[in-house]
């Protein structure tokens, strides 16, 4: 994981010389682009295994850049984290649901996007090695292939982020268990990982959306959380 590619598609010099800094003792090498174009080309060119989005970009802005990204079947497993001054529910929706990983507003501290940088390069090595729970598991419509990273609606394959999708594997892997947001954050991201409870509403919202009349499973326990409620 210390060798990992970030790159950083972000039009502030500052931002980006900040971001250099911060991130040195991690190990891990950065590419930076000013443009979604040239951040496109960086990943066309070099590959990536993080890639830190800002929204308001000269030329095509970032949800744009992002939808490219994930339409793009050699780059959409990527993980992206927008780390955007927009910070309205609505942006943090429409990112989510466009495929982002995880969202950071702006002013943040470089130590949290470090340490959501690393969760999801974590996420990313269980991706690949099919490591975070072998075998097949069906709840009412839903099937979620672990191993494989798929999962289906009533014979329509999602396309799920990498946090979206282990919201869910987590939820079908405890039918009928409520867990409390900070259970969740635990589970999907790790102990001690710096996201709000808001967020984590934000992110099941976006999973409801994604599994349509489905998403009516995964039920919100008032006061307390939320858990997957068998059909």
């Amino acid at each position: 994981m210390n060798k990992a590619l970030i790159v950083i598609i972000e039009d502030d010099p500052e931002i980006q010389e900040m971001l250099t800094l911060a991130f040195a003792p991690e190990g891990w090498r950065l590419l930076s682009a000013k443009t979604g174009e040239e951040g496109i080309g960086l990943l066309e060119k070099n590959g990536g295994d993080c890639i830190i989005l800002d929204i308001m970009l000269p030329g095509m802005d970032g949800f744009k850049t992002l939808k490219k990204i994930k339409e793009s079947g050699e780059f959409k497993n990527i993980p992206v984290i927008l780390a955007t001054a927009k910070g309205e529910e609505a942006d943090i929706i429409t990112g989510l649901e466009l495929g982002a990983d995880d969202y950071v507003v702006k002013p943040y501290s470089p130590r949290v996007l470090r340490a959501r940088i690393r969760a999801a390069l974590r996420r990313g090595e269980e991706r690949r090695d099919g490591g975070m729970e072998k075998g097949i598991l069906r709840e009412g419509p839903l099937t979620i292939d672990a191993a494989r990273h798929e999962a289906v609606n009533s014979g329509k394959h999602l396309d799920l982020s990498a946090t979206e999708f282990a919201l869910l594997l987590h939820f079908m892997s405890h039918p009928d268990i409520v867990f409390s947001r900070n259970q969740i954050i635990a589970a999907v991201h790790g102990e001690d990982y710096p996201v709000t409870d808001r967020s984590v509403d934000v992110q099941i919202l976006a999973l409801r959306r994604k599994l349509e009349s489905a998403g009516e499973i995964i039920e919100t326990i008032r006061g307390v959380g939320y858990r997957l409620k068998r059909p």
